[in-house]
């Protein structure tokens, strides 16, 4: 089974493909790969979308890579491959972004990406470091995870959902915090697996080990 980490020039991809590989290398037959190969997204069975920095621009970087989004489109809405959208990779499902400017996003899960706002004046924005899940649905990924389990978070703005039944998780930051969100073969996490230690791991695994 082959895994594609999408490189679209955003975000740090060198300790996402750290994790992954550590976890492939202890199930049979997994390959990990970094490409920005349209070919290699249709040819994988599994894809992540990782992404750091304001959605506008991680949202032109990934259309202006030539034959890179029509791919991904094919590979999810036609072909129904498991997709993991990390961070903004996450952000980009929504409907609409509303960072700098709003932005149309992929419309995978309904909703939009609106600035954190806590109702505690001594949480700062960004929303920076460790938070305990508090898990309220159910997914293979979630396979051995309990309340409580820690995540690495860095970002300012969150998914506000249409419909709470696709969130699996969130968090509390003067507000909830939509942690995991999912719908079909796709699902995405706020926080950075890859940074998120014992926890992270487990995630990974487990979407490695997801047969929809």
């Amino acid at each position: 089974m082959l895994t594609a980490l999408i490189d679209y020039e955003s975000g740090n991809l060198h300790s996402a493909q750290k994790a992954f590989e550590r976890m492939a290398a202890e199930a049979p037959n997994e390959k990990v790969i970094v490409t920005s190969d349209p070919d290699m997204l249709r040819r994988a069975d599994r894809l992540v979308l990782p992404g750091d920095g304001a959605f506008p621009a991680c949202k032109a970087a990934l259309v202006e890579k030539t034959g890179l989004y029509d791919a991904l489109l094919e590979a999810v809405e036609i072909d129904a491959k498991p997709f993991l959208g990390i961070c903004v990779g996450m952000q980009m499902m929504a409907s609409f972004g509303h960072e700098y400017q709003t932005t149309k996003g992929l419309d995978w899960i309904a909703g939009d990406i609106e600035p954190i706002e806590p109702t505690d004046p001594s949480l700062k924005v960004p929303h920076m470091g460790w938070n305990d899940l508090v898990i309220t649905g159910t997914h293979p990924v979630l396979a051995g995870l309990r309340n409580g389990d820690h995540a690495y978070f860095v970002h300012s703005y969150h998914f506000v959902l249409k419909d709470q039944a696709h969130r699996l998780a969130h968090v509390d930051y003067g507000a909830e915090i939509s942690a995991i969100v999912s719908s079909g073969t796709r699902i995405g996490m706020q926080f950075h697996p890859e940074k998120s230690q014992s926890t992270g791991l487990r995630l990974i695994s487990n979407f490695l080990n997801w047969r929809p």
